[in-house]
């Protein structure tokens, strides 16, 4: 078995085993391993964000877990938001409001404020700022990702523009 450990991890609803090294870095495995590449390699150092997912709902940087520590938990990727009927309401709102420019953060962006409303459904301006100050962006000045995160609050809320 070459030292490689199995690890049983469910991502975006599906269950998957795979032998991994016991030092592989839980973004490596869900790119490299899994092919979900919509979880962004950053900064390597846990300061941009980019690599954010949901473990077990909460938003960690996995670029500082490693893949191990996700033995027989659940991971979400920005590719399991999506559903049979059609975008999250945080994905609809970084598309209607222009939330994005380059889309390098994004995903991590939109994992970090998949939490804050799955705990705050209605933040305030605040309250949005504070909880995506981890992850970093280098093109947009904030104000459009605050729109789309107010947008998805009200979308979840039944509350239409």
């Amino acid at each position: 078995m070459s030292g490689k450990l199995a690890v049983t991890t469910t991502v975006n609803g599906e269950e998957h085993e795979v032998l991994i090294e016991p030092r592989l870095l839980l973004v490596n495995m869900i790119r490299e391993t899994l092919h979900e590449t919509g979880t962004h390699i950053g900064c390597d150092t846990s300061s941009c964000g980019a690599c954010t997912v949901l473990l077990d709902g909460k938003p960690v940087k996995s670029c500082t877990i490693l893949a191990v520590q996700a033995n027989g938990r659940e991971i979400t990727t920005v590719e399991g938001l999506e559903t049979a009927d059609g975008l999250h309401p945080v994905q609809e709102g970084f598309k209607e409001e222009h939330g994005l420019q380059c889309g390098y953060c994004t995903p991590g962006m939109m994992m970090t404020s998949v939490a804050l409303l799955a705990e705050n459904p209605d933040p305030s301006e605040d309250d949005i700022r504070k909880a995506i100050s981890g992850n970093l962006c280098r093109c947009t000045g904030y104000v459009n990702i605050v729109k789309a995160v107010q947008y998805a609050a009200k979308k979840q809320q039944g509350v239409t523009a």
